[in-house]
């Protein structure tokens, strides 16, 4: 019985809706004790007692590239880099007004994978691997923990990280979001030590048996890690521990120029779920409509007289050809020709037929990005710009552009859509001569900028992170314009922030506000609005 009740506890505390083969076999093994025959794992060929390390690796692989855009349907709307407009009245959906589903598990998606779909499974890979002597596999494992960390504390504040995964326990302890990142450091240290080591039984033929974003390439999982470090270090930058030289060492030691991370989805199931989330197949996404802060930064406004080539490539027109934006305060216009399409590049909010080509990363077969060179260039132009070193600031600031620009050309390009031609090198040139986007002298609005489109939609959690850092409306010191040019706060909030922005999200309902409301009453978790609460890697 002692099984049993283990197996029992394991649901209660982290609830879910299926248990993972592997982490049904791991929980099996734990007891040998027989209240009935089928729970001796060692007699029943159907569930083998132990798992393969690189054999875990596919379903959380696919989380890595998949769970932002899950939560990007809701992250993208606090964020502002799309919306979903109330289809009547004058109040606009709660999303936009930075609230949040009571009683709901919208926006947890990240959580569920990294305590569950994760979980267990990367602890027992991690062990299985370092056993092994399989220290490539044990550099990805500590990757994928550091990441899932990571990703998580960036948008939920405190975590459950030192009792994430002992047994026996009916409620949890969350700890502080600056002991999360130091375990997200410590994790990317081991990882990139053990992913440099090539003794033991490193292979890349096994390891790429499982990874389907690297094919066994410990060397592409190790400029991962160093991005994932870059990342990391960058969001310290409202701290006076934080060392833009370092956070520019990592940039420099992760991907190069034409090296972005990217995730390919099979589309090969019947019923869909290994297709990407936001393709037309899935129609996931069939009333979300671009922002007017999107199109301000592309389209002229937030940088006078800089209309960007990649406005038409990336989001949709009207029905007169114009690409416009939608204010999330107001929703849809009166004037129903001046309605942008949906994302997908089409009219209406109806589902698009199985297999119609999408745009950009709307399509079944667009590759999907974990990290790219782009993002990592902004990261080391704002770095250096905070040393005071121009030249390097804009020498990356460049090279983010140009890396952003072939980036929308080769998505478009998997996705061969007729209506949607590529940027050619004149208009290249053209956009990076203007002096409203490369001006003799570069400052911070000109870089978050750029970084948002180059993250746009694809990274909601950095986009939003970058967002909070700047404490949403702050001024460039140099310029005295916004760091988010044209960006505005909610003019309606929900009646639960009390005219507060929001800041975090809170913790998944059904993991925490139904199994372990004394672990958040400890973090006055239980206040109506402590989504608001500041998060202390934003704190000044």
């Amino acid at each position: 019985m002692k099984t049993i009740n283990r197996i029992r506890r394991a649901v209660m505390a982290k609830p879910t809706r299926t248990l993972s083969v592997a982490l049904a076999v791991t929980v099996l093994a734990l007891g040998t004790t027989a209240c009935s025959d089928f729970l001796d794992v060692n007699t029943n060929p159907n569930a083998p007692q132990d798992v393969s390390p690189n054999l875990y690796l596919p379903p959380m692989v696919h989380w890595l590239a998949t769970s932002e855009q899950f939560d990007g349907r809701f992250l993208n709307r606090y964020s502002q880099a799309w919306v979903l407009p109330q289809t009547s009245g004058t109040t606009p959906n709660v999303w936009e007004r930075h609230g949040y589903d009571r009683t709901s598990d919208n926006l947890a998606q990240l959580y569920r994978d990294v305590y569950w779909n994760l979980g267990m499974n990367l602890s027992n890979m991690i062990s299985r691997s370092e056993a092994e002597e399989r220290w490539d596999a044990l550099g990805v494992g500590y990757v994928l923990r550091a990441w899932g960390w990571l990703s998580l504390t960036a948008i939920h504040g405190e975590l459950i990280v030192k009792e994430a995964f002992t047994p026996d326990q009916y409620s949890f302890n969350f700890d502080t979001q600056e002991y999360v990142y130091q375990e997200v450091l410590a994790l990317l240290d081991k990882a990139i030590t053990n992913l440099q080591r090539s003794d033991g039984q490193v292979s890349a033929t096994y390891l790429a048996v499982g990874d389907k974003l690297f094919a066994g390439d410990r060397a592409q999982w190790l400029q991962l890690a160093w991005g994932l470090k870059a990342r990391a270090l960058n969001h310290f930058s409202n701290k006076t521990s934080y060392k833009p030289a370092d956070v520019i060492a990592a940039v420099d030691k992760s991907f190069g120029p034409g090296q972005d991370a990217l995730f390919r989805y099979p589309n090969t199931s019947t019923d869909n779920t290994d297709r990407n989330f936001w393709g037309t197949t899935r129609g996931n996404l069939n009333s979300f409509r671009q922002t007017t802060f999107l199109v301000g930064l592309m389209n002229g406004t937030a940088y006078p007289g800089a209309v960007d080539p990649r406005i038409t490539r990336m989001l949709s027109p009207d029905s007169t050809g114009t690409i416009r934006g939608i204010d999330p305060m107001v929703g849809y216009g009166s004037v129903t020709k001046e309605r942008p399409w949906n994302l997908w590049g089409y009219y209406g909010t109806g589902n698009v037929a199985v297999g119609q080509s999408g745009r950009f990363l709307f399509d079944d077969r667009a590759k999907f990005p974990v990290m790219t060179y782009a993002q990592l260039q902004l990261i080391k132009a704002e770095a250096a710009l905070k040393m005071g070193d121009q030249a390097t600031a804009k020498q990356a600031y460049l090279n983010a552009i140009g890396s952003h620009i072939d980036f929308v050309n080769a998505r478009n390009n998997e996705v061969g859509n007729p209506t949607v031609t590529q940027i050619s090198s004149a208009e290249r040139a053209a956009f990076l001569a203007n002096p409203s986007i490369v001006p003799a002298t570069i400052t911070l609005s000109h870089i978050m900028g750029q970084k948002f489109i180059a993250q746009w939609p694809w990274a909601p959690v950095e986009n939003w992170m970058d967002l909070r850092r700047y404490h949403y409306t702050d001024a460039d010191p140099v310029s005295g314009t916004q760091v988010f040019r044209g960006w505005n706060l909610p003019t309606q909030f929900d009646a639960d922030n009390n005219l507060k922005p929001v800041q975090r999200a809170r913790p998944r309902y059904n993991s925490d506000y139904v199994w372990n409301r004394a672990g958040l009453d400890k973090i006055g978790g239980l206040a109506l609005d402590y989504h608001t609460k500041l998060m202390w890697i934003t704190e000044k």
